[in-house]
C-alpha cells in the first residue's frame, strides 16, 4: 500500500478503496495504449481485418487454493471496462481450501490477462496448495490441456539445485501446439537474487518498472522499480539466446519487463473468500507483468494461426526470437545503479513485438507436431489430469521439497499484509456504517 502523504510503501502494493469510489489506478485502455497493445489489427486468410485480441487461444494461469469469487469478480471487471464476456474455465484441485492472498493474486492475473487479450480463453488451474510440488502438478495439467499457448506463473521461490529436474515441465509436450511459460521475477529487489521458475532456461522471466505517462496519457518514460527481482541464476547456465545481451556465465533474470511499481499500479476488483462484497484495489508487483506478457503471447499465436504458421515453443523459439528482435521493439528502461540487466530487453512496444514474432516464417523445433489452427472456446475444457510428473520422477524429492519451508512458493502479494489491509478496510466500513 502507498501512503501518498508520507510516501511509505508496503510491498507489493495493494490499496483498498471504498467500494462506492472509483479506483485510481491505470485502466486497461491506458496500459494498452502505453505499451502499444491496442487496438492491434491482424489479417485473416481472406484478407479481412481481424482484431488482435488473442481469439482462439488459451492462456493458462497457475494459482494456489480455490477462489470461489473469481468468476463473479472477473465479470465485474469486464463490465466496468467494457470488455467482452470472459471465457473462463476453472480447474479446482484445492477443494474448499481458500487463501486471501492467493485469491487476490488470481483476480489480478485473470483480470489483466483478459484486459490485454480479451478474445483469449482463460484456464485457471488452482493448485491443491502453495507447495512447490502442488504448483508443479498444476503446471503439468495446464501444459497438457489442448489449446493452451501461454502458461502464466505469478509466483516464485528461492533457487535450489534440485529444481533443475523440474525444467522439463516448462516445455511443450509432443504433439501440442507451442507453449510459452512466463514467470514473475519477484518483488524482493536485487538483493534477493534470481528466483525460480523465472530463472529456468525454458521460462520467460518478467521484471518490473515504474511507468510515467505524460499529461495526455501517452508513454513518457520508465525506470527500474526498486523492488523488482533481478539477478544472475546460481543454477542455470547462461542460455545461448542471452549471449547478445550479457556474458555472466549464468542466466540473468529478468528477460523482459512490465509495469510493477504500486505507485503506478492498475485497477483490480477482488472479493476475499468468505466475503459477500468485493472492492477495487490499486495493485502492482511483478505479478502484473506475468499475465500481461502471457496475453502478448496469445495475440502472437492468434496472428501466426491466421497466417497458417506454427505456434511458438517458449524455450526453443519465443525466447531466442525475442532476443533476436531489433532493440526498437522494446522501450529502453532507465536502470540507474541497479545495473543494465535489471530490465532485461525492456518493456514491450506491443505492436512491434507482436508483428515481429508473427512475421517469422519458420523456426527450428524439436516438437513432434507444429501445426496450429485457430482454437475454439470448447477446447478450453481441460483433459483429465495426467499423472503428475513429480510423482513419476521419484517421491523422495517431493518429500524433501515439502519439508523445506524456505522453498515454499508465495504469490507476490504477501498474505500477512493483505490480511491486515482487509481487516483495516472492514473496520473502516463498520465505523462508517455505525456513524450514519
Amino acid at each position: 500500500m502507498i501512503s501518498r502523504q508520507r510516501g511509505r510503501r508496503l510491498r507489493p502494493g495493494v490499496e483498498p478503496l471504498d467500494d462506492r469510489c472509483l479506483p485510481s489506478g491505470f485502466t486497461p485502455s491506458q496500459i494498452a495504449a502505453a505499451y502499444g497493445l491496442g487496438p492491434i489489427t491482424l489479417t485473416s486468410p481472406s484478407g479481412q481485418a481481424v482484431a488482435g485480441d488473442g481469439s482462439g487461444q488459451t492462456i493458462a494461469i497457475i494459482g494456489a487454493f480455490h477462489n470461489p469469487n473469481l468468476p463473479a469478480d472477473l465479470g465485474v471487471f469486464s463490465r466496468t471496462f467494457g470488455l467482452p464476456d470472459p471465457k473462463l474455465t476453472v480447474v479446482n484441485l484445492a477443494g474448499s481450501q481458500t487463501n486471501a492472498a492467493w485469491a487476490s493474486e488470481s483476480a489480478l492475473d485473470a483480470e489483466w490477462a483478459h484486459a490485454l487479450a480479451p478474445g483469449a480463453s482463460i484456464l485457471m488451474v488452482e493448485a491443491k496448495s502453495d507447495t512447490q510440488t502442488d504448483l508443479m502438478d498444476a503446471v503439468n495439467i495446464a501444459r497438457n490441456t489442448p489449446g493452451v499457448v501461454a502458461v502464466s506463473m505469478s509466483w516464485g521461490l528461492p533457487e535450489s539445485a534440485s529444481q533443475k529436474s523440474l525444467d522439463h515441465l516448462f516445455t511443450t509436450p509432443a504433439g501440442h501446439t507451442g507453449i510459452t511459460f512466463v514467470a514473475a521475477s519477484g518483488d524482493g529487489g536485487a538483493g534477493k537474487g534470481a528466483v525460480y521458475p523465472a530463472s529456468s532456461p525454458n521460462v520467460l522471466g518478467v521484471g518490473g518498472t515504474t511507468l510515467t505517462l505524460d499529461a495526455l496519457g501517452g508513454y513518457q518514460s520508465e525506470a527500474i522499480w526498486a523492488d523488482s527481482g533481478t539477478g544472475v541464476s546460481r543454477i542455470t547456465a547462461e542460455p545461448s539466446y542471452q549471449r547478445s545481451l550479457q556474458k555472466t556465465g549464468g542466466k540473468s533474470v529478468p528477460d523482459v519487463s512490465f509495469l510493477s511499481d504500486p505507485e503506478t499500479g492498475v485497477q483490480v476488483y477482488s472479493t476475499p473468500p468468505g466475503a459477500t462484497t468485493g472492492s477495487w484495489q490499486v495493485v502492482a508487483g511483478t505479478s502484473l507483468g506475468t499475465p500481461a506478457w502471457a496475453a502478448i503471447v496469445a495475440i502472437v499465436a492468434q496472428g501466426r494461426a491466421l497466417d497458417g504458421k506454427p505456434g511458438l515453443d517458449g524455450s526453443s523459439q519465443t525466447l531466442p526470437l525475442l532476443y533476436g528482435l531489433p532493440s526498437s521493439s522494446f522501450n529502453q528502461v532507465a536502470s540507474g545503479r541497479v545495473g543494465s540487466l535489471a530490465a532485461g530487453l525492456g518493456t514491450p512496444r506491443g505492436d512491434a513485438v507482436i508483428r515481429g514474432l508473427i512475421s517469422i516464417a519458420s523456426v527450428s523445433t524439436d516438437l513432434t507436431s507444429t501445426t496450429q489452427t485457430p482454437q475454439t472456446q470448447t477446447q478450453t475444457t481441460p483433459i483429465a489430469p495426467p499423472r503428475p510428473v513429480l510423482a513419476a520422477k521419484g517421491p523422495k524429492k517431493v518429500v524433501i521439497v515439502r519439508r523445506k519451508a524456505a522453498s515454499q512458493p508465495r504469490p507476490h502479494l504477501a498474505a500477512a499484509r493483505w490480511n491486515r489491509l482487509i481487516a483495516q478496510t472492514t473496520a473502516r466500513k463498520a465505523a462508517a456504517a455505525a456513524s450514519r
